[in-house]
């Protein structure tokens, strides 16, 4: 509506009633004429409107065929809005009958490990947001509710496909710096920032309001971060993840950090990648007692390496990532005529690896962002802020990043903008490039494989860790016009789109 446009004057409906037959005229000549007749009382087709039941009856007829009308548009619109928020993981069919398989989607989806964050991706996409805007907002919820795996005081890493360009932009984080012995310089607001500066489509601010109110309000453990904590404890985690009489939370207990909330609502109103880091790297500096550093991170936004293979180009992201390893594996195996893969990924033990955190999100004209990040260590260094409810990582400059950061983004056709896109990235192994190049191997063998992997999970093989280890695959697509995303292990994260 134009702002400027006068008030707008409504007028109440009458229902018909007797005493508007009067004959009596408005001043502009216009008869008065009933909105709902009534359905008992016989019309004349002559234009006369002979006599028939009492105003209370009248009254009560024309209430019971609204009343009817409205209960039908009510039943419509329950079943047209099941169709677009549907349970985790599915949609529910429109009234056409027309139906996806899970995990396809008309528009876009995102994947994380979380569902409240999955669920926020999806709140971004429908609110106009663009796939940065659903995973960059994701990302800094998993910040709240996943700290043994990721947080501000992670790194960043990322891959993202611009559908409408054609263009595949690495986002790097920048050498890891020290803030003070054995604690890294925080790096992940001032490189999401960054993304989201040039990408995204949203307000900043927007993409901090509900990771926000989550630490503020509060959000609930759920069975990974409960897990960690314990294999953790309770060493340097109380009161922000214990009781009142010092035990561990478990799952479905409800945990709260308003400091965090306050350094998120600080960096909501920050207009630069450089300011935004300051909203959290000047507390910590007092928290520790040290200096704050002059020259903190520096996150860009490069091209990805690239590899043009017989079924399309491969995208991923350059030292020091596991990029080059990556694309050094794949062209091993292209050469040497590509066995036969296992189509289940080697997804290996977790046990002497990174504690890393991944996410996915793709539209249906495949745009794709892929992100992952690390604390290093389960719970990073162990040492929470006091001032700002971060834990710091302990991934320093002698840390070997290359183990867990590894997306990559295969497009069909390098020329065609409307070509099929697919996007992998995984974590919880240490040795990723061997597992991302077998994932994709797998993909690329075609229907008998992915038959085969089918079978073996109706007959629960891959849902054993004996089998797929305990790592996590997200594999997110663009195809005949839909958004895809999947899982290996399939129930590992759960997904949401529209």
């Amino acid at each position: 509506m134009d702002p400027a446009a006068g008030p707008v004057l409504y007028q109440k409906l009458l229902l018909w009633e007797p005493s508007l037959e009067s004959g009596e005229e408005e001043e502009e000549g216009e008869t008065l004429e009933p909105l709902v007749p009534d359905p008992w009382r016989p019309q004349d087709s002559s234009g006369n409107k002979p006599g028939g039941l009492s105003r209370p009856w009248a009254r009560i007829a024309a209430a019971l065929l609204l009343l009817a009308v409205g209960c039908s548009l009510a039943v419509w619109q329950i079943q047209t809005k099941g169709s677009w928020t549907g349970s985790l993981g599915s949609v529910a069919p429109p009234p056409s009958g027309h139906s996806h398989r899970p995990g396809a989607y008309h528009h876009g989806a995102i994947i994380s490990p979380a569902a409240t964050c999955s669920h926020l991706g999806q709140e971004l996409l429908v609110a106009g947001g663009n796939v940065v805007d659903a995973g960059v907002g994701a990302a800094l919820c998993l910040a709240v509710v996943h700290p043994h795996a990721t947080g501000l005081g992670a790194m960043f890493w990322g891959l993202f496909h611009n559908s409408s360009s054609g263009n595949t932009t690495a986002l790097m984080p920048g050498p890891a710096q020290t803030l003070a012995p054995g604690l890294a310089l925080p790096a992940a607001l001032p490189t999401l920032h960054l993304l989201h500066a040039r990408f995204g489509r949203l307000p900043w601010p927007h993409l901090l309001v509900g990771p926000t109110m989550l630490a503020q309000e509060g959000f609930l453990v759920d069975t990974l971060l409960a897990r960690a904590l314990a294999v953790q404890g309770t060493d340097g985690l109380c009161p922000l993840l214990c009781h009142a009489n010092g035990t561990l939370l478990g799952p479905g207990a409800q945990a709260t950090n308003p400091k965090l909330a306050a350094v998120l609502h600080r960096a909501a109103l920050a207009p630069t990648s450089d300011l935004a880091g300051d909203a959290l790297l000047s507390l910590l500096a007092r928290d520790l007692g040290v200096e704050v550093p002059s020259a903190g991170p520096r996150p860009t936004l490069e091209p990805a390496l690239q590899l043009p293979m017989p079924e399309g180009i491969l995208f991923t992201t350059p030292g020091p990532s596991a990029g080059p390893e990556l694309l050094a594996e794949l062209e091993a195996a292209l050469l040497s005529g590509a066995p036969k893969p296992d189509p289940c990924p080697p997804l290996l033990q977790t046990a002497m690896s990174p504690a890393s955190s991944i996410l996915a999100t793709v539209d249906s004209s495949g745009s794709v962002l892929l992100l992952t990040s690390s604390l290093n260590s389960s719970f990073g260094s162990g040492h929470l802020s006091p001032k700002t409810g971060v834990l710091l990582s302990n991934l320093v400059a002698r840390s070997a990043a290359s183990t867990w950061a590894c997306p990559l983004i295969l497009r069909s056709s390098p020329d065609d903008t409307e070509a099929d896109v697919l996007g992998m990235v995984a974590s919880g192994t240490p040795d990723v490039a061997r597992a991302m190049t077998r994932a994709l191997l797998s993909h690329l063998a075609g229907p008998q494989t992915q038959a085969q992997h089918q079978h073996q999970a109706q007959q629960g093989q891959t849902e054993n860790a004996n089998a797929c280890g305990q790592g996590t695959l997200l594999q997110v697509a663009a195809h005949a016009e839909h958004a895809h995303v999947s899982s290996v292990p399939s129930d590992c994260c759960p997904f949401q789109g529209f």
